[in-house]
């Protein structure tokens, strides 16, 4: 049986599966296998079905991606915006970004990350300074942990380097924060992207 892999962007969560395998099982598509930024349909899939995957896909705020490159990039945001969002124990114990991505991936990191610098204009490790201030956002507005807490859970070295790196960001301390909710948060896999320009 001839399995075709379509990689999909901004696919970030179990809802987004849920409804990527809703849709292209409407399209009439046999859906095999669904994961995050993937999913395997049985058969060849024509052009005139790809422009319809495409099109429902943009519809649901998803993506198809067409370029290596691009889907690397892809799959990188995917796996840390679960290790921040889930704090899901991907990563061995003690293990640096640059090693968990590597393994994970199978790639070289230096190559990952010129990857990534390249496509989207910024390192790694700023959009993971990115995606860790929006969930200590979200863990903040909650008011369930202690900022030491959140330190921990998230891989911070303390909660004085949580604060410090949370200040030079947003401008305010956690405790600021936690006071005046009104600064907002932004969604996950939305962090880094580039503002549209009209």
């Amino acid at each position: 049986m001839i399995v075709h892999t379509l990689r999909i962007k901004n696919m970030v969560c179990d809802r987004c599966k849920r409804v990527v395998r809703h849709e292209l099982e409407a399209l009439g598509l046999s859906v095999q296998r669904v994961e995050l930024g993937e999913v395997e349909v049985a058969g060849a899939v024509s052009d005139t079905a790809l422009e319809s995957v495409r099109t429902v896909l943009k519809t649901n705020g998803f993506a198809l991606l067409d370029d290596k490159q691009q889907s690397l990039v892809e799959q990188i945001k995917v796996l840390l915006i679960n290790d921040v969002q889930y704090e899901s124990g991907q990563r061995h114990e003690g293990e640096t970004t640059s090693a968990f991505l590597a393994r994970k991936m199978g790639y070289d990191y230096s190559y990952l990350s010129n990857v990534f610098s390249v496509e989207t204009s910024q390192t790694v490790e700023h959009y993971l300074i990115g995606l860790r201030i929006e969930r200590i956002k979200e863990l903040l507005q909650y008011d369930e942990l202690t900022v030491a807490d959140i330190a921990f859970r998230l891989g911070y070295s303390s909660s004085q380097h949580l604060s410090n790196q949370f200040r030079q960001v947003t401008g305010q301390t956690p405790g600021q924060f936690r006071k005046n909710q009104r600064a907002g948060r932004q969604v996950l896999d939305k962090v880094g992207e580039r503002p549209a320009i009209n």
